[in-house]
């Protein structure tokens, strides 16, 4: 199905935790307007775009806020390049006390019904206009981040973020499936995606409209682990859109291990978190999770394995995005198994193994 339909506000039942996770339960989401402090979300969206504007992704002398993006440097996660001004957006203080905000807890608590951790890996998302192959796939975050099905995650646009700019788009409970589905190669963010048109057959949840919504600053749409998921295209002629995925444990529950760790870390140029609270003013929310119970799980790679095995088999038989994964594989790690396996693939069918964007 290709409709969209409008999220159900659940503004009028803060302060009612029961129907809260009701509403999560059955629905697969809860979704708040202007739940994060405007101004402060104007302040994180003005230093943000003021450092990817000095790393040469916005228009020079336009205004940071503005978000206008320079299409000539257009990148996402794995090109060449975007770790090194993600990483400049990483150091930010506040980018990651956000995650902090009372007004966030308070709705995961009541959604949980227990006390919750932030988890120390954040994410944020910069998506450049017109650059519509990239775009997050349909998925479930479970085979990203893992840890338990209850893991939540609380995403937030950093600007208003009407359908054009592409913001977040989700099927009503799907997360009624209660495992996860069936993920196979793609491009965009997390490199895996699944096809709801044959999982409608099997599964009824998921033949159902999309909902999304012309979010404004401030707004948080929360949703678990199994719920399934997408970004809109971008189509918008030269605004860039900045996000952030913040995701949460129920204290006691279980995470992986890798979500201990900054995003992006295993890029070729590694960041600590010692590099990121270098310039912080605050001791507050430095390594914050060593005073939390949990407990730690080894990451699967499975799901990431599969999809790696699935473009090497479709780049063999011509599928340029496929080719695109080895490309960036070969560049980010160059010395590992995978780039080894991605060259010899490339060289099997006369490929050139320098990467370009195409």
């Amino acid at each position: 199905m290709n409709e969209l339909a409008e999220f159900r506000v659940s503004n009028d039942a803060l302060g009612a935790p029961d129907e809260l996770r009701r509403r999560l339960q059955d629905e697969g989401y809860v979704f708040i307007k202007a739940l994060l402090n405007r101004d402060r979300m104007l302040a994180l969206r003005h230093e943000m775009m003021t450092t990817i504007q000095q790393g040469g992704w916005l228009v020079a002398g336009t205004d940071p806020s503005a978000g206008i993006a320079n299409l000539s440097a257009r990148c996402t996660e794995g090109d060449p390049g975007y770790t090194d001004v993600y990483h400049e957006i990483y150091k930010l203080e506040d980018f990651h006390c956000i995650a902090h905000s009372p007004d966030l807890l308070e709705v995961l608590e009541a959604l949980m019904g227990r006390p919750v951790m932030p988890h120390p890996q954040k994410i944020a998302r910069l998506w450049f206009p017109q650059f519509t192959m990239h775009t997050t796939p349909v998925h479930q975050d479970f085979v990203h981040f893992q840890g338990n099905f209850e893991t939540c995650t609380a995403w937030s646009p950093v600007g208003d973020c009407p359908i054009e700019l592409g913001g977040l788009a989700l099927l009503p409970g799907s997360h009624k499936v209660g495992k996860v589905l069936e993920h196979h190669f793609s491009l965009g963010a997390g490199g895996l995606s699944l096809d709801t048109a044959s999982e409608s057959a099997d599964h009824e949840e998921v033949d159902v409209p999309w909902h999304t919504t012309n979010y404004e600053i401030g707004d948080t749409l929360f949703f678990p682990a199994l719920t399934v998921h997408k970004a809109l295209e971008n189509v918008t002629e030269d605004q860039l859109r900045l996000s952030l995925d913040n995701r949460y444990l129920a204290v006691g529950d279980v995470i992986a291990d890798h979500m201990l760790e900054p995003h992006l870390t295993a890029e070729t140029e590694p960041l600590s978190w010692d590099e990121i609270y270098a310039g912080w003013e605050h001791d507050d929310f430095k390594y914050y999770w060593k005073d939390f119970n949990y407990q730690v799980a080894k990451r699967d790679e499975s799901y990431a394995e599969k999809g790696f095995s699935e473009a090497l088999d479709l780049a063999r038989h011509g599928d340029e995005r496929a080719r695109v994964t080895l490309r960036r594989t070969i560049c980010r790690h160059p010395d590992s198994p995978g780039a080894n396996a991605a060259r010899d693939v490339l060289r099997e069918i006369g490929v050139d193994e320098s990467f370009s964007d195409s």
